[in-house]
């Protein structure tokens, strides 16, 4: 499984988590800085974003992805549009949340949804 990382970078210790929520181990994490111009329109720059990334239709089709997403709200609805045009599908995507009852502000895996089986079980009901 390959992390694509458009959040904060995650430590030693949330990437042993990320494995043990996912059963498998992560075979890399890619750190993807997403800053945009805010002026400018999002969908081109996520674009940018993506294709700079030089992964191939092949592997972007048959890779095991799991994606931790950008806090803007905005950039993350039109990287997964994005994301879901080269997969043929909805990634799987990490969640994160603070640790409770620590000193210090620290963060914890807390889970793994896939949303393209979010988005088959909602086909089910009406």
């Amino acid at each position: 499984m390959i992390l694509l990382n458009f959040s904060h970078p995650l430590t030693a210790k949330q990437a042993e988590q990320v494995a043990a929520l996912a059963g498998r181990p992560v075979e890399g994490v890619t750190d993807i800085k997403a800053q945009f111009d805010l002026n400018e329109p999002f969908a081109p720059q996520v674009v940018t974003l993506v294709d700079g990334l030089a992964i191939s239709p092949a592997d972007w089709q048959g890779g095991v992805w799991l994606v931790a997403l950008p806090s803007l709200n905005y950039i993350s609805a039109v990287l997964l549009a994005e994301l879901h045009g080269r997969m043929g599908h909805f990634p799987a995507i990490l969640r994160l949340r603070p640790v409770p009852g620590a000193l210090v502000t620290e963060f914890e895996a807390a889970e793994i949804i896939n949303l393209e089986a979010v988005r088959q079980a909602s086909r089910t009901r009406r």
